[in-house]
């Protein structure tokens, strides 16, 4: 059976710069123990998302994709929580979700999952899922640290952010 959400939103931005501002408003009504899936195709946005999230979050600036480790944590600056980061890109299963102990630093960070659909829906009763698509399809990745090229940093892209679960009843907002 498939869960319905609470809510859904769906937001245009125009470039990288306006993919992180949204990100970061976000970012900035995140608590501890909150799940985010994001899904997207190579280079719609998912890496750069996370980036905005972190800045409203006030972690370490320096996200990068967590392709080639599969998790990068990143520690907050203040009071506020860590930022975990996950590329579940090569995981097949739940068991190997459940291998890399997200539930260890779940309490103390907000847990961000790429390509985490149908693989981490069970690590909380509540989660946000956001969708990037962009307006002309790719699949070659962006420049290292992000995922906007040089050539698409102007480029338009959807994003769709359902709320799931007790903890995003409502829509929060992000205007």
């Amino acid at each position: 059976m498939t869960q319905e959400p609470a809510w859904e939103a769906e937001f245009r931005t125009n470039g990288a710069e306006e993919t992180q501002a949204l990100a970061e408003r976000l970012g900035r009504v995140l608590r501890r123990g909150d799940l985010l899936l994001l899904t997207g195709e190579l280079g719609a946005g998912k890496t750069t998302f996370t980036q905005g999230l972190g800045a409203g979050l006030g972690v370490r600036p320096g996200i990068i994709s967590p392709t080639f480790v599969l998790v990068r944590e990143h520690p907050n600056l203040g009071t506020g929580p860590d930022l975990i980061h996950v590329d579940a890109y090569r995981l097949g299963s739940e068991g190997e979700v459940d291998d890399i102990d997200l539930e260890a630093s779940m309490d103390r960070s907000v847990t961000v999952v790429e390509w985490g659909h149908g693989l981490v829906e069970h690590l909380s009763d509540s989660r946000l899922e956001v969708t990037l698509v962009r307006a002309v399809g790719g699949d070659a990745p962006g420049a290292p640290g992000t995922d906007y090229s040089d050539e698409d940093t102007d480029e338009e892209r959807t994003i769709r952010v359902a709320g799931y679960g007790p903890r995003w009843a409502k829509a929060p907002d992000l205007g």
